[in-house]
C-alpha cells in the first residue's frame, strides 16, 4: 500500500489503460464512466482498503461494491494489478467464458464482493453489508461507488436515509459526479441539483472534491476517519471519459466501438504517459 500521490497518479493511469486494453480486445465497452471513476479506485486500492488478494473472502476485510456495475473494465482492471489473478485475464472481458461480464458478478470475479449493473439496487446491498459488519462486531469499512444517473431512482435515498438512521460510519459513499448517464446530461433528463446538499440533508458527513484528483480523493477518505456517528459521502466532480480526450469530447461516451486504429491510439496514449512517470511503481 502507497499514500505516494506519484505513485496513485500512475496506478489511475494503469487502470484507465488496463479499461482500455479490455475493451480493445472485445471490440465495444463501457469506457466513459470506466474512465471517470479509475481515480478513486486507485485510492482504494492503492491506498486505502485492507485487502488479501490471496484471500478475497476474508470476512474481515473491507468492502468495495460499484453500484454503476457498468465501471467493471476498471474494476478488473484495479483487480488485476492488485493481483487477484493474472492482469492479461481482463482482456477476456465480455466473451463467452469469460470470468469479466459486462457488468460487476462476484460469482465470477474474484475480489468482485457484490454483483451489480441492476441500476440503483448497489446503495442497499452495501448498506446491508456495511450494517452486517458492524453487527458482527467487524471493525472493516464498506465503499460505495454509485452513479450520479442511477441516482434517478429512488431506492438508493431510502438505502441513504437508512444508513444515517443507523449511522453508518464505516460506510462512504462516492458519487460519480460525472454529469452524463447513458442517453444524455443528467441535468437534462432529471436534474439532482446539488448532491452534496442532498447528502448532507440525509445526515451524512459530506465533503465535495475533484473525483479525477488523486490527491483530493485520498485527502477526503482519510478525512472521514475522523467523524464518527454518520455515514459519509464524497461527491466526485469528474469527467466522463477522463484520460482520454478524444472519448471526454465524445458526447455519447457511455458505451462505445472505437475503430481499432483509434483505440490502440488511446492505448498507446496511455502507455506513453505511464513510461513518462518517475518511479511510483504500484505496491500491492
Amino acid at each position: 500500500m502507497t499514500k505516494d500521490i506519484g505513485a496513485l497518479k500512475k496506478l489511475a493511469t494503469q487502470i484507465r489503460l488496463g479499461a482500455v486494453e479490455a475493451i480493445q480486445a472485445r471490440g465495444f465497452g463501457h469506457i466513459g464512466g470506466s474512465l471517470s471513476v479509475a481515480d478513486t479506485l486507485a485510492v482504494l486500492y492503492g491506498a486505502i482498503l485492507r485487502v488479501d488478494p490471496k484471500n478475497p473472502a476474508w470476512p474481515e476485510r473491507d468492502k468495495m461494491v460499484c453500484s454503476k456495475g457498468h465501471a467493471g473494465p476498471a474494476i478488473y482492471a484495479a483487480l488485476g494489478l492488485k493481483g487477484y489473478f493474472p492482469y492479461e485475464e481482463i482482456l477476456t472481458l465480455n466473451q463467452p467464458g469469460t470470468k469479466f461480464p459486462s457488468h460487476c458478478d462476484r460469482k465470477k470475479t474474484p475480489g468482485v464482493d457484490m454483483t451489480t449493473g441492476s441500476l440503483g439496487q448497489g446503495t442497499s446491498l452495501a448498506v446491508g453489508m456495511a450494517l452486517g459488519d458492524r453487527l458482527k462486531g467487524r471493525d472493516s469499512r464498506m465503499y460505495l461507488i454509485v452513479g450520479d444517473g442511477e441516482l434517478n431512482e429512488g431506492q438508493p435515498w431510502e438505502a441513504f436515509m437508512f444508513a444515517a438512521a443507523q449511522k453508518l460510519d464505516n460506510l462512504t459513499v462516492f458519487i460519480d459526479w460525472n454529469k452524463k448517464q447513458l442517453d444524455g446530461f443528467v441535468a437534462d433528463i432529471n436534474h439532482p441539483r446539488s448532491f452534496a446538499a442532498k447528502m448532507e440533508a440525509f445526515g451524512f458527513h459530506t465533503q465535495e472534491v475533484n473525483g479525477n484528483c488523486v490527491e483530493a480523493v485520498l485527502d477526503a477518505v482519510l478525512a472521514c476517519e475522523h467523524v464518527k456517528g454518520k455515514p459519509h459521502a464524497i461527491v466526485l466532480d469528474t469527467i466522463k471519459g477522463a484520460g482520454v480526450k478524444e472519448v471526454e469530447e465524445t458526447f455519447s461516451n457511455h458505451s462505445m466501438a472505437p475503430k481499432p486504429e483509434v483505440i490502440a491510439r488511446w492505448a498507446q496514449g496511455l502507455r506513453d504517459e505511464i513510461k513518462a512517470m518517475e518511479g511510483g511503481a504500484f505496491d500491492a
